[in-house]
């Protein structure tokens, strides 16, 4: 009690004191957890839930995973539940730097999920084990180390996020950008530069690739008529390509004041060497060249 008499002798210590407690506040308030994280802590919460759910594949047990994705749960399962696979990588090439979601979600009866942050590797991942149908789920190592605020609700056991439901990452209303996975951190990149410009970017986050969710990009186009498709696939056979092409055939089309365009990664072979590929992979400055081309700035 004498230490708080002490903080009110003086009008600055109250604004001290006042400014401590609202950082405390907010550093308990606001949890952040790595995408890697969410992936561990998902898998272990299933494998423990449901004793028919079990991890095969290679070096996921006595290593952890090549990217320490399953560390730990060998130690805890044991090998009947965590199972290394043979490998061999005689003639394996040019193969760990594509982006496989078009060929994946050209399947029919496979459901293809291609998550962006740490809610939704969590809340996907359980649905995807739970789902009774065949699931890829596409991760981009590139965000494994990366932090995600998440909510009390996420880190829920029981929490799980519905398969085929895009989300609304961004509200805007001028243009409608839509990505999954790494992209949605450039778009998110080129709408703070292009906001200096005032121009209001709403940014759809897929999730799933198969089953699309037309509707959420279709609302978003009939409030901002204008749409940019944003992913690090090729061009040819895109999933921008499918997007703009089922937006063409819908009620939306109607609603457009100017072509819809696609940012994609160059196309080409994608190069081993970093400076080389960097020049092939989309960037935030392409978003930003085609939100103003489509809007005429």
């Amino acid at each position: 009690m004498k230490l708080i008499r002490d903080l009110f002798k003086s009008h600055d210590s109250i604004i001290l004191f006042r400014r401590s407690f609202s950082i405390t506040s907010r550093a308990f308030a606001e949890k952040t957890i790595t995408i890697r994280e969410a992936i561990i802590k998902a898998m272990d919460e299933e494998i423990e839930r449901d004793e028919r759910v079990f991890l095969i594949g290679e070096e996921v047990a006595e290593y952890d995973g090549a990217y320490k994705l399953s560390k730990g749960l060998w130690k805890k399962y044991g090998d009947k539940r965590i199972i290394d696979t043979p490998i061999t990588e005689m003639g394996v090439a040019a193969q760990h730097s594509q982006d496989y979601s078009t060929w994946y979600s050209q399947c029919p009866g496979l459901k293809v999920i291609s998550p962006y942050s740490a809610e939704d590797c969590r809340g996907l991942l359980k649905a995807a084990i739970r789902d009774d149908d065949p699931v890829v789920f596409l991760e981009n190592e590139l965000l494994y180390g990366q932090q995600f605020p998440i909510s009390d609700e996420a880190l829920s056991s029981d929490f799980i996020l519905p398969i085929g439901k895009g989300k609304i990452e961004r509200q805007g209303k001028h243009i409608t950008l839509v990505s999954h996975s790494i992209g949605l951190k450039i778009c998110l990149d080129a709408a703070h530069e292009l906001e200096q410009n005032e121009i209001d970017c709403e940014i759809i986050n897929l999730r799933t690739l198969r089953p699309l969710d037309e509707e959420i990009i279709k609302t978003s186009i009939k409030k901002t008529h204008h749409l940019v498709s944003v992913e690090f696939g090729w061009p040819h056979c895109g999933i921008g390509s499918e997007i703009i092409a089922r937006i063409c055939e819908s009620d939306a089309f109607d609603y457009l004041d100017a072509p819809p365009l696609r940012v994609t990664s160059a196309d080409v072979p994608l190069s081993y060497a970093i400076t080389l590929e960097k020049n092939s992979l989309p960037q935030a400055s392409n978003v930003i060249k085609r939100v103003k081309h489509v809007l005429n700035k």
